[in-house]
Parts: structure tokens; C-alpha cells; sequence
């Protein structure tokens, strides 16, 4: 089988144990073969060493992707896991087609010392940190979709001015906060944002129980955000009303998106519609709720 992977390692290790023992060698590999070198096993012949029942598994998947590892000590070769050519005669003892015996003389201490303590465990193999074989290959890993919320009303809600590269003097744009629970904007004196030339309450911006801050329009606003008299505000979204240019922003951790903490938009412009499994309802592209 050809190998899926290419190994590039040429790294020294050195594991001491508190009694004093210590292992010591190398791991190299440069394309689909990796050896482990050992030169001194005092700390693993203390320990217990592994059934092939725990190999086996690991060797089968060294050979679903065209991997070998070989380990050799100081008395010569130890033993061979993945994509090798094991001889009958050791099949019948492994059981297994992907695991080749070494040495006689190298396995020997090793069988001799690790049968006097059975209670500790032994790898043929240095620390995992050294080789993560397992977490290398296995690649795709089915993983559940969670949100990135953190509390309701997170991620700093607001609406900064927007100004163009001719009219901006170089301070920091005005921002105003979505703090409220429903904020009104227009250039009536009860409006939380006033803002003069337009309508007495020109839109509102509301925080729903979806914890979703949802543009209300009842004069003209244009800008990027979903159609309909009600639309939800994701980060960047521009509210353009009037003379007055606005654009909502959020922490992306706590801006829901699609789906949850990502934003509408991007991925060649256009999105499949999410089903959002916390209420049932489905988000179009452009951060339109439908049920």
C-alpha cells in the first residue's frame, strides 16, 4: 500500500526514572519508516512489557496508512509494527500480519526483566509526546458543534460610525453601546441614540431570547443585512439611514453566526441554509430566521 503519510524526525531522547534507571536513543524517520533507537532500556526493563493484544491494533492502523515503525535496541532488533512483511511461522504467534519479531537475543532481556513486575506498565515505544502516531493519522475525527457563547449580551455589542477615508480625522470613530434591551434611534428626545435628520424612532435595535440583536426598520434603512422589516445583525453588518452610516459589531465568541461564532457571509458569498438545533430554526444566508 502506498503510504498516505511522510514521517520527517531526527530528534534525541532521554527518559530517567526517580530510582535512577534511564532510557535513552533516538527517533529518525524521512519518508513512511520511522526507527526508534534505543540505547540504554535500563527504566524499560523495569517495567511490564505489552501484550500483543495492545499492539495489535496500533500495527493495523500503522498499516492502513503505509506506516512502519521499527524499533531496535542495543542487542539488535526488537520488533516491527505497520506495513511489513511478517513470516508465517511468527503469525502464529502474534496473530497478526502487521507485527514482525526481532531478535531473539534483543526481545530476550527485555521478556526476562519485564515478567518480575507485572504491576507496571511498559512501551516499546518512548513517550507518546516523542510519537504521537495515533493522533497523527487519525485525522478525521467526527467532533459535535457546539457554541462559542459565553453569557448573554457577551462580546461587547455596538454601533460605530462609520467614516469614509476622506471624511475620517484620525481619532477613534464614535461608538455607542448595545447595553439596553431595546434601543431606539432616531431624533426624537426619547431615543437612546438621537441622532438629527431623521425620522422621530427611524429603526430600533432589539436583544431577543436568542440572545440575537435583531434590526427593526420603520423608515428607510439600506446596508447588509437580511431582508424583511425585522432582520438579525451579525459582525460588519452597515445600517445606512439617512446621512447617518453605522456598523454593528460583536466579539466573534459570542456572535452566533452560522453556526454559532461564525459569520454570515464568506465561503464563496453564499451559505446553505443551518438548521440551529438550540430552537429548531432554520438561518438562511443573510441571517434570516425561518420555521
Amino acid at each position: 500500500m502506498a503510504p498516505r503519510f511522510r514521517a520527517d524526525i531526527n530528534l534525541d531522547f532521554s527518559l530517567q526514572e526517580a530510582s535512577g534507571e534511564e532510557a535513552r536513543g533516538s527517533v529518525k524517520a524521512s519518508g513512511s519508516e520511522v526507527v526508534v533507537a534505543l540505547e540504554r532500556i535500563d527504566a524499560l526493563l523495569s517495567r511490564r512489557l505489552p501484550s500483543l493484544g495492545d499492539l495489535r491494533p496500533l500495527a493495523k492502523t500503522l498499516s492502513d496508512q503505509g506506516l512502519t515503525v521499527v524499533v531496535d535496541g542495543p542487542d539488535g532488533r526488537i520488533i516491527s509494527l505497520g506495513a511489513v512483511g511478517a513470516p508465517a511461522s511468527q503469525r502464529v504467534i502474534t496473530r497478526s500480519p502487521h507485527i514482525k519479531l526481532g531478535k531473539l537475543g534483543a526481545l530476550a532481556p527485555m521478556l526476562k526483566r519485564g515478567r518480575r513486575s507485572p504491576a507496571r506498565e511498559f512501551s516499546l515505544l518512548p513517550p507518546g509526546t516523542l510519537l504521537p502516531l495515533l493522533p497523527t493519522v487519525k485525522r478525521r475525527i467526527p467532533r459535535r458543534i457546539t457554541t462559542t457563547h459565553y453569557t448573554r449580551g457577551g462580546g461587547r455589542p455596538r454601533l460605530i460610525f462609520v467614516q469614509d477615508s476622506k471624511s475620517w480625522d484620525g481619532q477613534i470613530p464614535r461608538e455607542f453601546s448595545l447595553t439596553a434591551e431595546r434601543v431606539r434611534i432616531g431624533s426624537d428626545e426619547s431615543a437612546e441614540l438621537q441622532l438629527p435628520g431623521l425620522d422621530g424612532v427611524h429603526a430600533e435595535i432589539v436583544h431577543n431570547d436568542r440572545d440575537e440583536y435583531v434590526l427593526v426598520r420603520h423608515g428607510k434603512v439600506t446596508g447588509s443585512f437580511g431582508p424583511g422589516s425585522a432582520s438579525v445583525l451579525r459582525t460588519g453588518s452597515r445600517l445606512q439611514m439617512g446621512p447617518w452610516c453605522l456598523a454593528f459589531f460583536r466579539e466573534e465568541f459570542a456572535d452566533h453566526g452560522r453556526p454559532f461564532g461564525g459569520r454570515s457571509g464568506g465561503e464563496f458569498a453564499y451559505q446553505r441554509p443551518q438548521r440551529d438545533p438550540r430552537t429548531g430554526a432554520l438561518e438562511q444566508d443573510g441571517s434570516t430566521y425561518i420555521r
